[in-house]
């Protein structure tokens, strides 16, 4: 997608705080108040409806699942494994990455309905101050989340070898390739999931509220870090990332940066994982790793930013007239 693209793709918008509009733009975090009809508990009730529908969509899910197991006992033995295991990325037993990302996503429509639902028109904004996911934008910071990750891979692996630990890689199970293309097709869809609760949803209930972006950014980690059950080091870890993340969506205008990071984090974890190049059911760290993490997230952070300011990503939605409505903001909200 092209600059110019970006530029005259954002939403129009009703009337905002007047500080807002003299600035040039509402930020990413604050888009939840160019909603038709903003009021300060929609974004809460959103959540809240959010939660029903997931929990519905997992019951039509699980409930033929738990059907077929009662009826056929190799299913109920496997299906009590899954209760059992921490152990999900197993190459004889693919179907249990499955059960742990599939739920994952189908986070994605519950969001999605519901803030249509409850916030109305608009529900483009969780996605970027343009209304839409930019996909040349994506396609563009994969490519440098990639770059990015293969070097500090690459140093890690490196490091390892030259330590004596054993980083040779093994092809020959023959649940590999049907492994490999369940990653592919699942994790992009995962990554995004999250990206669109922890990073859209969360980053705009709190921007509904309070102004400063650092709000937005910081409030959120908690959460996503009680949602990786790892030690201190993994738990540092994921907390940094999500303050990384959050601060990309913040300062690129959508989720895109984000988005393309949680891909390329995992897609290389969980490929090296089926190779048996690193753990990919790890919970725990060092200091080590998280000082390597940390720096290959910083870079890919910088170079992002500074590569979406070149190209001219829109950063803000603008404010123009004739919007879906032109209600104005809560009392609470006007600046």
């Amino acid at each position: 997608m092209s600059s110019i693209e970006d530029a005259t793709a954002a939403p129009v918008s009703p009337s905002v705080p007047s500080s807002e509009a003299s600035a040039g733009g509402v930020e990413y975090h604050r888009l939840a108040l160019l909603r038709p009809r903003p009021r300060w508990w929609k974004p809460l009730l959103t959540g809240l409806l959010g939660i029903a529908f997931y929990l519905a969509i997992l019951v039509l899910v699980i409930v033929p699942l738990v059907i077929v197991a009662a009826l056929v006992p190799e299913w109920g033995a496997e299906l009590q494994m899954l209760f059992r295991t921490t152990a999900y990325f197993q190459l004889d037993r693919p179907w249990l990455l499955v059960a742990l990302v599939l739920p994952l996503i189908l986070m994605i429509p519950a969001l999605l309905l519901a803030s249509r639902v409850v916030q109305g028109r608009g529900v483009g904004l969780l996605s970027s101050v343009t209304g839409r996911l930019r996909m040349g934008w994506l396609g563009r910071t994969l490519a440098l989340a990639l770059a990015v990750f293969v070097v500090y891979f690459a140093v890690v692996l490196g490091w390892s070898a030259a330590a004596g630990d054993a980083v040779t890689p093994e092809f020959s199970h023959p649940g590999l390739p049907l492994m490999v293309v369940l990653l592919l097709v699942l994790i992009p869809f995962q990554a995004a999931a999250e990206e669109y609760v922890f990073r859209g949803y969360l980053m705009q209930l709190v921007g509904s509220w309070l102004r400063h972006p650092a709000f937005a950014i910081l409030l959120p980690v908690p959460l996503f870090v009680l949602g990786h059950g790892y030690d201190v080091w993994g738990a540092a870890s994921v907390g940094l990332f999500a303050v990384v993340a959050a601060w990309l969506t913040w300062r690129t205008g959508g989720l895109e940066a984000a988005i393309a990071l949680h891909i390329v984090n995992n897609l290389m974890i969980f490929l090296l994982g089926s190779v048996a190049v690193v753990d990919a059911n790890a919970t725990s760290g060092t200091p080590l790793d998280l000082l390597g993490s940390a720096m290959a997230m910083l870079v890919f952070a910088v170079v992002a930013d500074r590569w979406a300011g070149r190209r001219g990503i829109t950063r803000t939605a603008a404010i123009t007239d004739g919007a879906a409505g032109t209600h104005q903001l809560p009392r609470m909200l006007r600046g």
